[in-house]
């Protein structure tokens, strides 16, 4: 039978379990990579050096590394993005019928594979990412490996799925150990998506109504606060038959195999977090491995908290004080989001109210808030964070409480991140301060990342996005370059 967790009320506890990192809204060269209509003055405000462990404006020193080539292509590549009009007809152009016409596939595919898929992605098979990992960790940041594959109802497409990850585990484990810190993976591609959304709706139903059984269900940490969204599942499901029981089984035992593969090769698992409509259900096989895997000493599962959600903070609270009570260190990802437009479509369709924040302050304050929860945690033996984040702001404050904690900066239990092809300049900002800093890395056909580079267009959309900053230091280092005739 499963166990189940008393909830405490709202988090008055959180005031004190956390020292704030939060401050004044975040400048321009700290937007989130969410799409919020509330945006600052499109200027670049210098924090105080003397208050900040980061020296991210030393454009020579923090692009040092970097070829006056590769510096080229990715100011175009950033500029390009920054196009709204031009961002704005590739999207429609890659969703119309003209894509079932050759030549316009190929046009416009052959457009793409030289700007954004190159900028953005490791390339095409698991050989060309190690590389990639390899030409990275040259520059003193580590890669974190993702198949990019997600989103599939079809077995067989599973099954397949599962062997692109578990490829990706062996080439994590060709390479330098000091080259890749995580492999990353969605449950989606490896538990039909039908079965995802079966799951969460029964979960919901649960939560809402606690006499309500689920006889298939394993030990597990809390998955909902009580202010979790539940407008998904408006009746009582039906239990699970026998089929989807028997899917169920099998898209978890697809889980632990992966979560076996990465322990005897001693490369963490990451798993992405994705929609609300099946996010229950990913947390819930999350927990559950994470319980069978983790270890005080070897944390191989992390679960991915996205702070642009309303639940966030108190999700995290709960999950890690049933994870302490049981013994098992937890792992997160602490990220923003990037299901925005989604998520807000959907509950719109609803008549329910968005469970994405108000406003970008509120998910700059949320995002905070979790981490120097997580960094008291860490302090205290407990429990591993991955701050992924392109927010100077965040990634500066961070860094200030991490010391502050007496962390060590190379210790396994913390690492920040950013996606490859974005936030250069904070990246090496925190290398250069003694951090352990990776990218996230994703690669595969580009047919199959074509979602992925879909987000990425849209979150570096307008030249108030999160690329603005690396745009002007890039540019400010090549005229530099210039000028001193070193190209």
């Amino acid at each position: 039978m499963a166990i189940r967790f008393s909830q405490p009320k709202p988090l008055h506890k959180l005031r004190y379990l956390t020292r704030t990192l939060n401050s004044a809204s975040s400048s321009i060269s700290a937007v989130s990579p969410l799409n919020f209509a509330e945006k600052p003055e499109p200027t670049i405000e210098k924090h105080d050096p003397f208050s900040s462990p980061l020296n991210i404006y030393d454009h020579e020193k923090l692009f040092s590394l970097i070829s006056s080539a590769k510096l080229l292509r990715s100011v175009f590549n950033l500029n390009l993005a920054a196009v709204e009009p031009v961002v704005d007809l590739g999207k429609w152009v890659m969703n119309s019928r003209l894509m079932d016409i050759d030549i316009t596939r190929e046009a416009v595919t052959g457009l793409v594979r030289h700007t954004f898929y190159e900028h953005f992605c490791a390339g095409e098979s698991s050989a060309e990412a190690e590389r990639c990992v390899e030409k990275v960790n040259e520059a003193g940041l580590r890669g974190m490996l993702v198949y990019a594959v997600e989103h599939t109802d079809d077995e067989n497409e599973c099954d397949q799925n599962l062997r692109g990850f578990l490829q990706t585990v062996e080439s994590a484990k060709t390479l330098a150990p000091s080259s890749v810190s995580f492999v990353v993976a969605k449950i989606s591609a490896i538990c039909p998506m039908s079965i995802l959304k079966r799951v969460s709706d029964l979960l919901r139903w649960q939560q809402k109504d606690s006499s309500f059984r689920l006889p298939w269900k394993f030990n597990d940490f809390p998955i909902f606060s009580d202010h979790s969204p539940l407008y998904h599942t408006l009746e009582r499901p039906e239990p699970l038959t026998q089929e989807e029981e028997n899917e169920l089984q099998v898209g978890y035992d697809r889980l632990l195999k992966l979560c076996r593969e990465c322990e005897e090769g001693n490369v963490p698992l990451v798993l992405d977090a994705e929609d609300t409509v099946v996010q229950p259900a990913i947390d819930y096989l999350t927990y559950a491995s994470a319980i069978t895997y983790n270890k005080v000493d070897n944390i191989i599962v992390y679960n991915t908290i996205q702070a642009y959600l309303k639940d966030a903070k108190e999700r995290m609270l709960l999950a890690t004080e049933a994870a302490e009570k049981m013994g098992v260190p937890m792992g997160f990802k602490l990220v923003r989001g990037a299901y925005m437009s989604s998520e807000s479509r959907v509950a719109t369709s609803l008549g329910c109210e968005s469970p994405i924040h108000n406003s970008i302050q509120e998910t700059h304050a949320c995002y905070n808030e979790c981490a120097s929860f997580m960094l008291d945690k860490i302090a205290n033996g407990f429990g591993a964070l991955v701050l992924a984040t392109h927010n100077v702001d965040s990634g500066q404050m961070a860094a200030a409480k991490a010391m502050d904690l007496g962390i060590d900066k190379r210790s396994s239990r913390l690492e920040f991140a950013q996606l490859y092809g974005m936030s250069e300049a904070l990246s090496f900002g925190l290398k250069n301060a003694g951090f352990k800093v990776s990218k996230y890395m994703p690669y595969g056909p580009i047919d199959m990342v074509m979602p992925y580079l879909l987000r990425r267009a849209e979150e570096n959309k307008g030249f108030l996005a999160a690329s603005n900053l690396d745009r002007q230091l890039m540019s400010k280092e090549l005229k530099r370059r210039l000028s001193a005739s070193i190209f």
